[in-house]
């Protein structure tokens, strides 16, 4: 059943379609719910948060050279929070060249600002900043294990979270686990195929003529791959056994380097991974605390700093929202300082 309202019970399939229907179906999560009601992400935190992303945006208007219609594409963007804050924090005269769009497939939300485009695909052949933040571990995926001879096989799924074994992996999907999450031959040992993932992202930076792209996300690399991979569920704000009824949200962490790869040999620029924290701190968030002199002179100043300098830090935190990684990827333009423009990378290249 569907969160009690699904026709019948089905018989157990793929990961990655039951995770499909269970969260974009016509009763899907993502579709009836507002995601900030379940979790909290960086842009609900705190508006530093839009402020460094419009930080971003000015930089990469600069390397642009300042065009007419500058793009900024929000790729899953819920109900259009972030949008909203980068536009309240940008500067007019940026402002107003700003071509605003969110890429939703829940339906547009009273209230929103119309300077914002909705739609469920991005516009195409745009000149700016696209960001995604917390969208790729929302693209359904397979996930495999591997059986008693150790051999990797699909992982089924009931639509009360039972799970079944399935058959061996094979073709594309054995050819990206190879590739980029290899399965030593332990019993018990699972992987989640990032492939749709790899393609979403590559069709998403192909958007773009020329700026810069950026997913941000719980990742991993394959240096460092998780045993027994990330699937989970989240509710009213509590980590949930995942179960595709259409109840909960469904996300595993992102294999950032392969997305990275696909989007490369798309004919975007190699790609560059940074924690969030090193992202945030080069974007002018520091979450340093307020001179103590400063409370006697301007208790509000006081009270007002103290408070972003805790957002900061929560922004930030290197166990926290801190170790999430940003993949950074330019696409017809070299990407903004500091890591970029003759500037040292901030990080290694991947893919």
């Amino acid at each position: 059943m569907r969160d009690g309202r699904g026709a019948g019970k089905r018989g157990p399939r793929p990961w990655r379609r039951a995770a499909e229907e269970a969260l974009y179906g016509p009763e899907g999560f993502f579709v009836r719910q507002a995601p900030a009601a379940h979790f909290r992400t960086s842009v609900h935190v705190s508006p530093l948060f839009a402020e460094a992303v419009a930080e971003l945006l000015l930089r990469v208007d600069a390397v642009l050279g300042h065009p007419d219609d500058l793009a900024l594409i929000d790729y899953g963007a819920g109900r259009g929070e972030l949008l909203t804050g980068v536009l309240t924090a940008l500067p007019g005269e940026v402002a107003a060249r700003v071509r605003p769009h969110a890429v939703e497939r829940a339906p547009r939300p009273d209230g929103l600002d119309p300077a914002i485009g909705w739609s469920d695909a991005p516009p195409r052949g745009a000149v700016g900043l696209l960001f995604a933040n917390e969208w790729l571990d929302n693209v359904p995926v397979d996930v495999v294990e591997t059986d008693g001879d150790g051999v990797p096989c699909h992982v089924l799924v009931d639509d009360d979270g039972t799970e079944h074994p399935g058959e061996p992996v094979t073709g594309a999907d054995a050819d990206w686990l190879a590739r980029w999450w290899p399965l030593p031959p332990e019993p018990g040992l699972r992987a989640e195929i990032g492939l749709p993932r790899d393609a979403a992202w590559a069709d998403a930076v192909a958007c773009l003529d020329r700026g810069l792209a950026v997913a941000a996300d719980y990742a991993h690399t394959r240096e460092a791959r998780p045993p027994f991979g990330t699937l989970t569920g989240y509710r009213d704000g509590r980590e949930v056994h995942p179960v595709p009824d259409g109840g909960c949200d469904l996300t595993a962490h992102v294999a950032l380097d392969a997305c990275a790869a696909a989007a490369h040999a798309a004919g975007a620029g190699p790609g560059l991974l940074v924690t969030q924290r090193e992202a945030l701190h080069a974007l002018g968030v520091s979450g340093a605390r307020p001179p103590l002199v400063l409370a006697s002179r301007d208790p509000v100043a006081y009270l007002r700093w103290l408070s972003g300098a805790g957002e900061a830090a929560e922004l930030t935190d290197p166990t926290g929202l801190g170790a999430f990684t940003w993949l950074l990827q330019p696409r017809g333009a070299p990407l903004p300082p500091p890591w970029g423009v003759g500037a040292a990378a901030a990080d290694r290249p991947s893919g």
